[in-house]
């Protein structure tokens, strides 16, 4: 398939190299052309403006938050302008509840079509194929997509014809991650101010009754206090935890350990770790307790 990327952060260019190594005729663009370049030497080639998707059978789009997706879609050189009628625009981006309504009935006005698929993994995953696919959108439009998503994924899971719903999905998702991670944070504050090893205490878990893989990657992550280089920054959690909260109180559904993690975020991001994964809010217990 004729296939454009947009956005090559560390998620997007291991999609778009999943993609390369699938055979699809694929097209690039980011924002920070040095960043085309290593797919480009692979066989990729490299975009301009979004006026270079004017062939695109498909673009998917891979970006940080509504405002950079906004403006690859909406923007006078964006996809609306320049993909042909017939083309998929796929949004993998955790974005809000809101624009993913949006973009669909955009799209549809313009003749193209739209599908959500946020995904869940970390940039390990999404160079190993190996990612957990959430999508939204018109069934058949979504069987055309089938060779892009088993490129990428390892399992999609179909939620919905309305795009936006499998965006609720996704913040629901990262919100139950972020519960995690601060619930592990303070579990092994208490052990450690109890004189329990923290990594001895993480191997008991993830032994016994938590022997999955989110408590044992996060878990060692807080218990190394490993925080950089990021796998998903604790500036993009704060991000979808805002979004979650906001969407629940569109739909009237009281969020209350939401609210303490949007909390955890704001103290983190205080103490200058936007930048830091965002499993360094399983840090924060420590400090309270008075641990090193």
């Amino acid at each position: 398939m004729k296939v454009g990327f947009i956005g090559l952060g560390q998620m997007g260019s291991g999609m778009a190299g999943r993609l390369l190594t699938a055979e699809h005729a694929l097209t690039v663009f980011n924002r920070s052309p040095e960043k085309m370049q290593p797919l480009v030497s692979c066989g990729a080639r490299a975009a301009k403006s979004m006026r270079d998707f004017t062939d695109a059978e498909v673009v998917v789009s891979m970006l940080a938050d509504d405002s950079s997706v906004e403006h690859v879609t909406f923007s006078d050189d964006g996809l609306l302008k320049n993909l042909p009628a017939g083309a998929i625009h796929v949004s993998c981006s955790t974005i809000s509840v809101a624009l993913s309504a949006r973009l669909a009935t955009a799209h549809a006005g313009a003749g193209q079509h739209y599908v959500s698929c946020p995904v869940f993994g970390r940039p390990d995953a999404a160079a190993a194929g190996k990612l957990f696919l959430v999508a939204a959108g018109l069934p058949n439009v979504i069987d055309r997509l089938r060779p892009i998503f088993d490129a990428v994924g390892q399992r999609t899971f179909v939620v919905a014809e309305q795009q936006e719903k499998a965006n609720l999905v996704k913040l629901s998702g990262n919100f139950l991650i972020a519960a995690v991670i601060e619930s592990l944070g303070e579990a092994m504050a208490l052990v450690e101010k109890g004189g329990i090893d923290r990594h001895s205490y993480l191997d008991i878990l993830t032994s016994s009754l938590f022997n999955i893989p989110l408590y044992k990657n996060y878990g060692s992550l807080i218990a190394d206090r490993n925080f950089t280089p990021p796998g998903f920054s604790s500036s993009l959690g704060q991000k979808d935890i805002r979004l979650t909260l906001t969407a629940a109180e569109a739909l009237s559904v009281p969020l209350p350990f939401a609210s303490i993690l949007r909390d955890r975020f704001i103290a983190l991001a205080a103490q200058g770790g936007e930048t830091q994964d965002w499993s360094a809010i399983g840090s924060l217990a420590a400090q309270d307790a008075g641990l090193a």
